[in-house]
């Protein structure tokens, strides 16, 4: 690990330490903020910029500075975990970003993936919702077998979920930050670590669960990179659930309860 992911590892721990004991303050669970039949959309994180881009099926904040979205946020129902096996479209420019998002070809003779961020095995349900996960707003460097390891595993589990629960509401991207690594003539940045949040919009439990993963191969387990949302937010500068009460954002973003969470293959269960 180099001297820059261990201090944003540190970083993590110590935020984590922070603010774990919210939750084991809140004597009451608050849930009025909690209404299934509201739209996902209305739960969207705080953007850094005005380049907040609404595609029919998830929604994106744009930065420009490099080159790719610092959120992603969709949501995956249950009914729409299918796999269809669509034909793998080209990857095209997101015309509603209004500076054009970097071109593909920035990734072409490099060491990365165009790892999306928003899969396209989520979209699967529909053949325009899969094709639209092809804009390049939409990807990230990726090292091949991050992107083909753990980050594909923590997918499959977030389709899991969804089965599970009925739905989850997903936010996702790299961990932006200055003197990252780029490729490309368009200088796309190259995150060090990968985010995902899943949320679990129950009116009666409703729950979170957050990952912090760096973007290189591993053999860890899932559960060891699993992060409060607090510790993300205090590493990106965004705040992901601004539409919760306090109390409920509180508790709910400073918890990292693993146990109540089934992963595949998990013996524990």
């Amino acid at each position: 690990m180099s001297c820059k992911q261990e201090q944003t590892r540190s970083e993590i721990d110590t935020s984590q330490e922070q603010v774990q004991s919210r939750a084991n303050d809140s004597a009451q669970k608050d849930t009025s903020a909690i209404d299934e039949t509201d739209n996902w959309k209305t739960l969207l994180p705080t953007a850094t910029t005005a380049a907040v881009i609404e595609h029919q099926y998830y929604i994106l904040s744009y930065l420009e500075e490099f080159e790719q979205a610092e959120w992603v946020a969709y949501e995956l129902k249950k009914e729409n975990v299918v796999n269809s096996n669509f034909k793998r479209p080209f990857f095209i420019e997101d015309d509603k970003v209004e500076t054009r998002s970097a071109d593909w070809r920035n990734y072409k003779n490099t060491e990365y993936d165009k790892g999306h961020l928003c899969p396209a095995a989520d979209m699967e349900f529909d053949y325009e919702a899969y094709t639209s996960t092809f804009l390049t707003s939409n990807i990230s460097p990726q090292e091949k077998d991050f992107n083909g390891g753990i980050w594909n595993s923590l997918e499959q589990n977030v389709r899991l979920w969804a089965k599970e629960y009925d739905k989850v509401m997903v936010v996702t991207a790299g961990v932006l930050n200055s003197n990252l690594k780029t490729i490309g003539r368009e200088k796309v940045a190259v995150p060090d670590y990968f985010y995902k949040i899943v949320f679990v919009r129950n009116a009666n439990k409703p729950k979170m669960i957050a990952f912090m993963i760096p973007n290189r191969a591993s053999d860890l387990p899932l559960e060891d990179y699993v992060v409060t949302v607090d510790a993300i937010e205090k590493i990106t500068g965004i705040d992901f659930f601004p539409k919760l009460t306090d109390a409920l954002e509180n508790q709910l973003e400073s918890e990292s309860n693993i146990r109540s969470w089934r992963f595949l293959e998990d013996e524990r269960y």
